[in-house]
């Protein structure tokens, strides 16, 4: 199969084209040539999209699909389509499914059950077993079977001696430790971050406090121990400080944020729309200015859209008892890319997360393996639920202004666009 990218301007700080617009011709799906004008040949496909765009292929480090156990809200067939049409070439699985990802055999079914999707997923296994925080999971085993990490997806180890032992154990192997960073006895029953918001609406609050200790404990735990820690999805101004702090001590550490923590603040619970209900909770102004600065000056490493599809009756409830999460895929790069510049988005969603994780590195130049993400970076226009490819519609992004789209990924020598 051949294809020829017409007028695509590449970003790619790797690469000798970047910031340049050209002709990207890919055959079996290798770049074969990059020129300033390409005339195609006969049975070859030509696309040719306004204002197109091209970057190495973003890699989503926290996505929730469903399967197994919770098909209603996402197959994992499905899934890895609303992925590629979002412009992600690769998702990390989170483990929150039923079963929990915590043994090899279920590793290997969620690696088979999509192979040879455009995108790729790669499992994460659980930290500890049934993610119940009492005992540590078969890490090596899982490993061996294609997991790339270990953390109990948006449950915090508790136990300070068994995070401390599997920080440990995986400087055997190289793995990587994550650790959600909440305290749950200070959270309590929060529903919302504390502060004026959740005060005058009556709603309880999740302290910063809440997540801010926790992470200074788990520093302290990596410190004493090595190792390697990932930190996802921190909200706070005191947490971008802290690992700040450790990155300088020379902690092997890195962090992530959710795309609607840098986009949106508690504000948006005076309409006690149960969509907005996420973990970690949306935080103030203050916290979302730390956040950007943070990427910015590269304390914070990594950028997740934490997708996490949620049933409708499971969100048209009250707000203290829906479930937390909101689908993020779709919405991504239009809602990063009014807050940020393109290089950094790339970076951060790119660059960075597969380096991190493990995951192949990837350029953009001749006789390189081609693994795109294509967009356009203008135009503006309002999320609405014709946007959402997702089963589930619970989009925390529904009538916000956002600029640019993704048209979709050429990956594994497949191009899917989202028509």
């Amino acid at each position: 199969m051949t294809t020829l990218l017409k007028s695509a301007t590449i970003i790619d700080a790797s690469s000798p084209y970047h910031k340049q617009t050209k002709d990207i011709l890919i055959t079996d799906g290798i770049i074969t040539t990059i020129d300033d004008a390409i005339e195609p040949k006969e049975d070859c496909q030509v696309v040719e999209l306004d204002n197109l765009h091209v970057s190495t292929g973003w890699f989503d480090t926290s996505v929730s699909f469903g399967e197994p156990g919770y098909e209603e809200r996402e197959t994992l067939q499905h899934g890895v389509q609303v992925a590629a049409k979002s412009g992600f070439t690769d998702v990390a699985i989170n483990p929150n499914t039923y079963p929990i990802v915590d043994n090899k055999s279920a590793v290997e079914f969620l690696i088979n059950k999509v192979n040879g999707a455009a995108t790729s997923i790669h499992p994460i296994g659980a930290l500890t077993q049934q993610s119940k925080g009492i005992e540590m999971s078969e890490m090596y085993d899982m490993q061996q079977s294609g997991a790339i990490a270990f953390g109990d997806y948006n449950k915090s180890v508790s136990n300070d001696n068994l995070l401390k032992i599997a920080l440990l154990y995986a400087q055997n192997f190289d793995g990587l430790v994550l650790s959600f960073p909440k305290n749950n006895l200070i959270a309590g029953e929060g529903v919302a971050n504390e502060g004026k918001n959740s005060t005058i609406l009556g709603l309880k609050g999740i302290p910063a406090l809440a997540e801010e200790i926790q992470i200074a404990r788990d520093l302290f735990l990596l410190e004493y121990t090595g190792g390697k820690l990932h930190i996802p999805t921190i909200s706070t101004a005191k947490s971008v400080q802290l690992i700040k702090e450790a990155k300088e001590k020379g902690l092997d550490v890195t962090c992530s944020v959710a795309v609607h923590n840098l986009f949106l603040t508690d504000d948006e619970l005076l309409g006690f729309d149960a969509n907005k209900k996420v973990t970690p909770p949306l935080r103030t102004e203050e916290d979302r200015i730390a956040l950007l600065q943070g990427i910015k000056e590269g304390i914070i490493d990594i950028i997740t859209t934490d997708h996490n599809p949620i049933d409708v009756e499971h969100k048209k409830v009250e707000y203290s008892t829906a479930k937390d999460g909101t689908v993020g895929l779709e919405s991504a790069f239009g809602a990063l890319n009014t807050v940020l510049d393109i290089e950094t988005i790339v970076k951060c969603l790119s660059d960075n997360p597969r380096k991190r994780f493990g995951v192949d590195s990837v350029t953009i130049k001749e006789n390189e393996k081609v693994t795109l993400s294509i967009f356009n970076p203008s135009g503006e226009y309002t999320f609405s639920e014709e946007n959402i490819i997702s089963t589930s519609k619970n989009s925390i992004f529904l009538e916000k202004k956002l600029k640019g789209k993704a048209y979709g990924v050429f990956s594994k020598n497949q191009l899917i666009l989202n028509s």
